[in-house]
């Protein structure tokens, strides 16, 4: 069972989260200070993983990286200072999480860390005959996809031959399809895997923001720029940089970003100097990038620069008999995550899982499974906890319209009518922290159901 050891001066939080981390099925110990941590335990060989506050009493937590030894360390900040987060990385952390964090996103990214790291581990089945033989699948199901079609299994393989190179890949599909998890695996199975992989979502920083935030700034550059900051470009520096809906990236940005491509160097902004960098540029749309460059809403040379190697991810709709081995995973997954008896399907919500159309793919599928463990009375998963309708699958519209009134209509009205009510007079941080999500995740819900962002009036 892996130790993780939890360093955060907020007693509140430092108890919810070692619950959280009991829960699925790891050892954890607590402290309050880097001091407490340096007096109680020897970081360097005690743990498998410090998940440490980057603001504490005393040391900041960024004094754990150079007591911890090889023990990765994943650093814990405010969204405020997500930027100092950048520079953590710059210090050798191994990765960093904004707060307030999504539970899911911190588990799935304490199991990337531990996927990285306990690699070497696996060295003697190297010696077995069967080892020399390379099965995407598998492989893939390492990095958390799983998928048996004939499309899947040819992505796989193109995973495999390009992650050893340093070539530009570009990822397309719809939302929901799991383009960042294909990203990951890419980096994973890369030579830079021991290095950050930054995953940057382009459409959820403010357009204002994203220059600074992307190739930092100097001090002076602009109002409320007190001190010089890295950008993103550089705390991906020797590993891989993943701009998730890049079809978002503003003009100016988009050239900036082709220097990158270009020259291998930045300028930050208010800088006059220029500075190299070597960075793998993986990015990601739902869009279509060369209609967008034909309309002049995005840079063709840059599109053209993104294109050397194109990934494509089919629709969950378009994957025959992978949609149920995935409800499978999920429901296995969800279980153990609230500690519940494994639950099953019933026949009818099978066929129902593999006639419904999931507009949202398998973002969907997985909150629809999620959903339905929470509401079950039984051990069996039936077609009402779902969500899914028979009757009316087989024509089922792909219109957004359409696809919403199939699906849990009682949790989106919800959010729609909560996210028009108050989005005047609160911020999207706010939002999503009142209805308990991520940024990313109530951008992507606005996405979907087609409610615009509104200006905040306060930040």
């Amino acid at each position: 069972m892996k130790h993780i050891l939890v360093v955060e001066d907020e007693s509140v939080i430092r108890a919810a989260l070692g619950r959280l981390l009991e829960r699925n099925k790891y050892t954890v110990s607590e402290a309050e200070s880097v001091d407490d941590a340096t007096k109680q335990y020897d970081l360097a060989n005690d743990f498998d993983l410090i998940i440490s506050d980057l603001r504490l009493p005393g040391a900041p937590g960024t004094d754990i990286i150079n007591l911890s030894g090889t023990t990765p360390v994943l650093i814990m900040t405010s969204y405020a200072s997500l930027r100092s987060a950048v520079d953590t990385m710059k210090l050798g952390a191994v990765d960093y999480i904004a707060k307030p964090f999504d539970n899911d996103e911190l588990l799935d990214t304490i199991k990337g860390i531990f996927s990285k790291h306990t690699k070497p581990q696996n060295a003697q089945q190297s010696s077995t005959p069967s080892s020399n033989t390379t099965n995407p699948e598998i492989e893939a199901q390492n990095n958390g996809i799983i998928g048996q079609c004939e499309e899947m299994q040819t992505l796989f393989k193109r995973v495999n031959k390009v992650a050893p190179t340093d070539s530009t890949v570009l990822i397309l599909g719809e939302s929901g399809t799991g383009k960042e998890l294909v990203a990951r695996a890419i980096h994973e199975s890369s030579q830079r895997a021991d290095k950050p992989m930054v995953s940057v979502n382009c459409a959820a920083i403010p357009e204002t923001l994203i220059e600074s935030e992307l190739f930092g700034h100097e001090k002076g550059a602009f109002t409320g720029a007190t001190a010089a900051r890295h950008g993103l470009v550089e705390a991906a520096d020797g590993g891989t940089l993943f701009l998730d809906e890049i079809g978002e990236l503003p003009l100016e940005a988009q050239a900036r970003l082709l220097r990158v491509l270009q020259e291998g160097e930045i300028r930050r902004v208010g800088s006059v100097q220029s500075q190299k960098v070597d960075v793998r540029l993986v990015a990601a749309t739902h869009r279509q990038l060369k209609q967008l460059a034909q309309s002049g809403e995005f840079r063709e040379d840059l599109y053209y620069r993104l294109n050397v190697i194109q990934l494509n991810l089919p629709p969950l709709r378009e994957r025959g008999s992978d949609v149920v081995d995935l409800a499978k995973y999920f429901l296995a997954k969800v279980c153990e995550k609230m500690s519940k008896e494994q639950l099953h399907f019933s026949p009818e919500s099978l066929y129902a899982i593999q006639q419904y159309n999931w507009p949202g793919n398998v973002r969907e599928l997985e909150n629809a499974i999620e959903r339905s463990v929470i509401l079950a009375d039984h051990h069996l998963i039936t077609t009402d906890l779902l969500g899914i309708e028979l009757n009316e699958k087989s024509n089922q519209s792909r219109t957004r319209q359409e696809g919403k009134a199939e699906t849990d209509l009682t949790l989106e009205d919800y959010f729609q009518n909560f996210v028009l009510e108050h989005q005047e007079h609160m911020t999207e941080t706010e939002l999503a922290q009142r209805l308990g999500i991520s940024r990313k995740c109530l951008w992507e819900r606005r996405q979907r159901l087609g409610i615009p962002r509104q200006k905040a009036t306060s930040n």
